[in-house]
């Protein structure tokens, strides 16, 4: 029973976010200012994917709610926009953070990084792959592509297992914000 009702209220909170009622999002301001600029809306919302921390969760109900798209042009477009960072960042992280450690503000922020990476990352430390898969597919912010890959790059996982993986939570994800956008429109009468 509590279970239950955990679900209800948590599915209550995500629709709240998701919907066109809640404060205007950072993707909503960030698809506004582009379109202003005479963006396309598939390119906007391919961009707001890449974001870190936005990714498809932003992405999704940008393309629902501001652009009328359908759902499934909006999940096929975040995905795509999610899933083209990942190859560089698995790829170059590691290069990255060591080349800018040399300097005392990177150091800074590599230790920051690696320590983010262990914190956010049990899951993935524990059950690798299948870890990596459900921490990448749980919608939730901290949660996703870039931080699965910075997870996935602390602890050493393959590349190619390791963008599988993110590939296949993305996935997940997307198929979740699709859900819940979609129902928030059933809901809402929108």
């Amino acid at each position: 029973m509590k279970l239950k009702i955990s679900i209800l209220i948590l599915l209550a909170i995500m629709l709240f976010c998701l919907s066109p009622l809640a404060a205007e999002s950072f993707g909503e301001r960030t698809a506004k200012a582009l379109e202003e600029k005479g963006v396309s809306p598939w390119m906007i919302v391919i961009l707001i994917s890449m974001l870190p921390i936005v990714e498809l969760r932003g992405a999704i109900p940008v393309a629902i709610f501001l652009f009328g798209m359908s759902w499934q042009q909006a999940a096929l477009l975040s995905i795509i926009g999610n899933m083209l960072p990942i190859p560089f960042i698995l790829l170059l992280l590691e290069w990255f953070l060591k080349l800018i450690s040399r300097f005392k503000w990177g150091k800074k922020l590599t230790d920051w990084l690696w320590t983010r990476g262990r914190s956010k990352g049990k899951l993935v430390e524990r059950y690798k792959e299948l870890g990596l898969i459900v921490f990448v597919g749980i919608p939730l912010p901290g949660t996703g592509g870039w931080t699965g890959s910075l997870a996935a790059t602390v602890f050493g996982l393959s590349f190619w297992k390791s963008l599988f993986c993110v590939f296949i939570g993305v996935l997940l994800a997307a198929v979740a914000v699709t859900l819940i956008s979609v129902l928030g429109i059933s809901v809402l009468g929108i």
